[in-house]
């Protein structure tokens, strides 16, 4: 159980939580990073998909020549640009809030990502993506409010930090070693694990430079930890471009969702102890809302109107059973109908890109 007396306890930690600033300024600032992210998205896998029609690319990864084919489409350009306000937004949101608090929000994104792209690819939200959405959001809001209660700023030693750059290295070295012996015959659900395992260590480094930085501590180490998290940032950067190439953004966003948080939280609770203290009764409910969230990803990865026509990367059941799936039997039209409001056309398109008729 929760180590509260009564109502009025909790209610006064509540009040305590919107009494920081830090938590107040880190979740806006979270949410504003997934809604980047969700259209830095969107904007990569179009220009990817570009060069993978002009160049027949195949599984084994983006070569040099393809990277700067990239360069030269103006909607990866604008996604990248997104992205990088995605990522100065998270950091900012870690600068506030602790790292297990930040970092499942970025889940937000999937909810977004899977809107967009029902109104770009005209695959409309089945029953089943909804139920999924529905438990990502719930986990996370879950989540999100027991993180807010019991996690706090923590000075990161120098120990914590060999610590986590040594599980870095490791990760690297096998990582890499699977990159070279499966190139060739690798699928998107590689690439997307490998760049969700190597984001979870970046989101960690960024927050640990951040924190020693805050507290004037930056020296060699500190100076090594940023290295780590450019490198880091650049090989996770690689491995999502290559996971767009053979799968939608909701495929990928979805893959990233659930690896990098839970690398993230799993550093934060192990080694840099941001919920150290806590009730046993706050880790119980961090894995039941972990779990839901989690449940609702793999949902929407299997379920996805997208992925069930298109993607033949994952060996798993595709479909809710039943019917055709890119003509579902559910109201869902209304949420498809409401982002094309927002968001009529997608408003940058690569220049040999055909317009859609007025």
């Amino acid at each position: 159980m929760f180590p509260l007396a009564s109502i009025g306890d909790l209610t006064d930690e509540l009040v305590g939580v919107f009494r920081d600033p830090g938590i107040l300024i880190g979740i806006p600032l979270a949410l504003l990073g997934a809604v980047f992210m969700s259209f830095g998205a969107q904007y990569q896998h179009r220009g990817v998909q570009k060069v993978e029609r002009e160049t027949a690319l195949a599984s084994a990864g983006l070569s040099g020549g393809q990277l700067l084919r990239l360069l030269r489409r103006p909607s990866w350009v604008l996604g990248t640009v997104m992205l990088g306000l995605a990522i100065a937004s998270q950091l900012g949101a870690l600068s506030f809030a602790p790292l297990i608090l930040v970092q499942p929000i970025g889940a937000v994104s999937l909810v977004i990502t899977t809107l967009l792209n029902a109104r770009i690819s005209g695959h409309r939200p089945t029953r089943s993506s909804i139920i999924a959405i529905v438990l990502c959001v719930g986990g996370i809001l879950v989540f999100v409010t027991i993180a807010a209660l019991f996690a706090r700023h923590t000075s990161v030693s120098d120990p914590q930090l060999i610590t986590v750059l040594l599980i870095l290295a490791v990760v690297v070295v096998v990582v890499g070693g699977l990159w070279l012996a499966l190139r060739k015959r690798a699928r998107a659900l590689f690439y997307i694990v490998a760049a969700g395992v190597v984001y979870g260590f970046v989101a960690t480094l960024a927050k640990i430079v951040i924190s020693r930085i805050q507290s004037g501590d930056f020296e060699w180490l500190t100076l090594l930890c940023v290295l780590a998290l450019l490198v880091g940032t650049a090989v996770g950067a690689y491995f999502v471009q290559t996971a767009y190439a053979s799968g939608p953004p909701d495929l990928v966003i979805a893959g990233l969702t659930v690896i990098d948080p839970i690398v993230a939280i799993v550093i934060g609770l192990a080694v840099l102890g941001e919920a150290e203290g806590a009730p046993w009764g706050a880790y119980a409910g961090f894995a039941v809302a972990g779990a839901l969230a989690i449940s609702g990803v793999f949902l929407l990865a299997r379920y996805h109107p997208q992925v069930v026509s298109e993607s033949q990367e994952i060996p798993i059941q595709r479909g809710s059973g039943g019917g055709d799936p890119t003509h579902p039997r559910t109201g869902s039209v209304r949420i498809t109908e409401a982002v094309a409001k927002v968001w009529p056309d997608p408003p940058v398109h690569d220049d040999d890109e055909d317009r859609p008729a007025r």
